[in-house]
């Protein structure tokens, strides 16, 4: 029996130091409101490799062997991490596509090449509008098929629309997201009916969400419904605790008997090197920014995790 660490992380932000003219990345160039520097980005991405490594470490001595991740600009930055020292010395791989983000930021899956072998990949437009009818361009669904230890396995990564103009206001674009990926699972489905199927991503929603209940339907369970309390969640905002943050997983890998590749548990990854330890936001995510202030820290969000097991 072997057992598999998968996660997902929202990066916060790991942009390139280099003004892309078209898109929205002023901000984090030298001369932008961060002051992004090399040295700022050197960090971050010195202390993102430490942190993914050690994500699920008290449930799996193991390292991850998938790791969803978000807001990151492009593949020199995700060429970085896997160059980072934690990372590159565990033989960590990854798959990206430029989505048509107007931030340009996207979606990538992180891997560990000895273990996962990837068959195919592919970024799937989210077709959005904005209230005057123009297109609305965000972050696609990563879909990437692969094999672990011989299990074939299909991972669906997320970033869906972001509650900054009102949570009602945006709701019907995540709910737009969550009938995207059903559209997914029903193409994967149409072919390979008993498929195994993980989705995970920021939904910028929580579990009990209208378009995170429309996503799972009857066909997947979601493990993370109960971690979310008033004093946890995968990120905070004024005060208040949310999951946004989260894996799901197709009902096949919660089969009680017979079953080679299962699902055992959830969690988030909360541990001292991502958490502030002191002060008025003591025990929230560990952020780079607060506003424009550099704060030097790791990231807004927990990483969340599975733990799988192949017999």
């Amino acid at each position: 029996m072997s057992r598999y660490t998968i996660a997902f992380y929202n990066l916060e932000n790991l942009f390139d130091t280099v003004n892309d003219p078209e898109k929205m990345d002023d901000t984090f160039t030298p001369k932008g409101d961060a002051k992004w520097t090399e040295h700022r980005l050197a960090s971050k991405v010195r202390k993102l490799g430490s942190v993914i490594t050690s994500i699920g470490q008290g449930d799996n001595p193991y390292k991850p062997v998938l790791v969803g991740v978000a807001e990151v600009e492009n593949a020199s930055v995700m060429q970085r991490l896997v160059d980072a020292p934690h990372l590159k010395e565990l033989g960590y791989s990854f798959v990206h596509f430029d989505a048509p983000d107007e931030r340009g930021i996207d979606t990538a899956l992180l891997y560990r090449s000895a273990f996962f072998k990837v068959l195919s990949s592919e970024a799937v437009f989210l077709p959005l509008e904005t209230s005057q009818g123009k297109p609305d361009f965000t972050r696609d669904i990563l879909h990437v098929t692969g094999e672990l230890e011989g299990q074939r396995v299909h991972v669906l990564v997320n970033h869906w629309p972001s509650r900054r103009a009102g949570e009602k206001e945006t709701a019907p674009k995540r709910l737009a997201a969550a009938k995207k990926n059903r559209e997914v699972i029903s193409k994967i489905k149409s072919t390979e009916p008993e498929a195994r199927i993980i989705v995970m991503g920021d939904f910028n929603d929580d579990p009990q969400s209208n378009s995170v209940t429309h996503l799972m339907d009857a066909d997947f369970y979601n493990p993370m419904q109960m971690l979310l309390t008033r004093d946890q969640g995968s990120t905070s905002y004024k005060g208040q605790w949310n999951l946004f943050d989260q894996i799901l997983v197709s009902n096949n890998f919660m089969k009680t008997y017979d079953n080679p590749f299962s699902f055992e548990k959830a969690a988030i990854f909360n541990a001292a090197s991502v958490v502030i330890r002191e002060g008025k936001y003591k025990g929230n995510p560990f952020r780079t920014y607060a506003g424009p202030k550099y704060l030097g820290g790791v990231s807004d969000h927990f990483p969340v995790y599975g733990i799988f097991e192949i017999t």
